[in-house]
């Protein structure tokens, strides 16, 4: 992809019967964009970044975000910041397909 352009993110995802797809969109040395796309029941384990922010923008689906300590309900619309260190990771708990968007900065 060629940047700047216009981005349709669903355009991009990859959905996997086997686990959760990940497509990049944009990706730098200073920050990375993609995708995270889920089937019903899948989800990305409790993780953390050292040195680096990460935000997630649900566009599609529902599920739950995981966070170390407790489990916060998410739709289309929702966004959470997970903070250098913080544990977080995403669960499907809809009967459909859920899509969300992961920025880091800066880039892994």
């Amino acid at each position: 992809m060629t940047h700047p352009c216009i981005i349709r993110p669903a355009d991009h995802a990859v959905y996997r019967a086997d686990k959760m797809g990940k497509a990049t969109l944009f990706a730098s040395s200073r920050l990375l964009v993609g995708l995270n796309a889920f089937e019903p029941s899948q989800e990305h384990a409790l993780h953390a970044h050292a040195g680096q922010d990460k935000a997630y923008m649900v566009l599609e689906g529902s599920g739950l975000f995981l966070l170390d300590d407790r489990e916060l309900p998410m739709q289309a619309g929702d966004m959470l910041i997970a903070p250098e260190g913080v544990p977080h990771g995403v669960r499907n708990t809809g009967s459909t397909r859920l899509l969300v968007l992961a920025v880091l900065a800066p880039a892994p």
